[in-house]
């Protein structure tokens, strides 16, 4: 093949890797960006739930009553989810007793007994960007233990 031939034959492909480029890029990039999207997502899930198990348990822990140890471990629940920038479609608090998983959890009341063990468990489903409502979200759990001082008045 002559060199005339070689250049004729490359000026026809002129503007070829760029069409390529784009192509790779729509097949390759958007998939990825969105897996990297769904990720955080999950992951924004998870840091929200054991924080808000964590927080609430801390709110129980040193409430004087019950009732206001409920209504302390609902709003440290409810501040920790926005705090993560979660769009949670359900949040659940829950708690179980000594030495259970959260799937124990709602069938435990804590006594507020001096000394008393129980955990906290709270839920967080997080819907994943983009995917349709049938689909199925992810939920995500945190647990905490809470174990009360033994020395405490009343």
């Amino acid at each position: 093949m002559s060199l005339r031939a070689r250049l004729a034959a490359m000026s026809e492909e002129s503007g070829s890797a760029l069409v390529e480029f784009v192509f790779i890029a729509l097949v390759v990039f958007v998939p990825l960006v969105y897996l990297v999207a769904g990720f955080s997502a999950v992951q924004r899930g998870v840091f929200a739930s054991t924080e808000a198990a964590r927080e609430a348990g801390r709110a129980m822990g040193t409430a004087p009553d019950p009732a206001t140890g409920q209504a302390r471990a609902q709003r440290a629940v409810q501040i920790a989810v926005e705090d993560q920038s979660v769009d949670a479609t359900d949040v659940r608090l829950g708690y179980a007793p000594p030495g259970a998983d959260c799937a124990a959890a709602g069938s435990y009341t804590p006594t507020w007994a001096p000394g008393e063990k129980f955990s906290v468990c709270v839920t967080v489903t997080v819907r994943i960007p983009l995917l349709p409502d049938f689909i199925n979200s992810n939920t995500a759990t945190g647990q905490f233990v809470v174990d009360r001082d033994r020395y405490v008045d009343g």
